[in-house]
């Protein structure tokens, strides 16, 4: 059933929304001099990532709907991303900046400004597609979809639901630039700054609810 399809994988979309790298990212690629094509660029790749691991995913669990065997492999695939998501979190924490620490941010970020409209585009796909987290947040709602046993068009619909709201973080401030010119400045600033400032801690506590929540699907599912 669509509904519940969509029901299952918005907690994930909205994991993949809230990562701060991408966010802070695009936020410095759009005080750059290219910013608007790179912005651009960025977003166009981070959605194809979505995209193409989902389909992926889809395609190879096709069948899970049909196949009682299958739907239980997928399960226990929610269940060790679960696991993992849990472990993700502690080490997140562990790994948090004491008082008074900067945190630090990747360092291919202290060269976006000269960044090319390709690159962009390669670092938004690699961000959004291979990103360890996403990665496996893009798996589970895929394989959520596949149990589902939706036809193609609702399983179409089902991943534009979590392509659209996985990327209103990207995507949002890029339109906001295009169209709020130098008053998405000072907005976007602090957006940036709160992210970046807090990275460690809000992916803790994504990586924590969505681990438990895989693995309670997971349980379910095998029961």
């Amino acid at each position: 059933m669509l509904s519940q399809a969509i029901g299952d994988l918005l907690p994930l979309a909205v994991g993949v929304a809230l990562s701060p790298v991408p966010i802070v990212a695009v936020i410095l690629m759009l005080g750059t001099p290219k910013a608007r094509v790179n912005g651009p660029a960025f977003t166009l790749g981070w959605v194809l990532g979505l995209v193409v691991v989902s389909v992926i995913v889809l395609v190879v669990a096709g069948g899970a709907d049909s196949d009682k065997s299958s739907s239980d492999a997928l399960d226990v695939i929610k269940l060790a991303l679960g696991v993992v998501f849990l472990f993700m979190a502690l080490k997140q924490w562990r790994g948090r900046p004491k008082e008074g620490e900067e945190p630090t941010l990747p360092r291919w970020m202290a060269a976006i400004d000269t960044f090319t409209p390709g690159r962009s585009f390669v670092f938004g796909a690699l961000l959004s597609g291979v990103n360890p987290k996403n990665l496996a947040l893009t798996l589970a709602a895929a394989a959520s979809i596949a149990q589902a046993g939706l036809g193609t068009t609702d399983s179409a619909i089902a991943v534009a639901v979590f392509v659209v709201i996985g990327s209103l973080t990207v995507a949002g401030p890029v339109v906001f630039f295009m169209f709020g010119g130098s008053r998405a400045t000072k907005p976007l600033a602090s957006i940036k700054d709160l992210m970046g400032g807090h990275n460690a801690v809000i992916m803790m506590v994504v990586l924590l609810v969505l681990g438990a929540k895989l693995i309670g699907s997971g349980i379910s599912g095998l029961n």
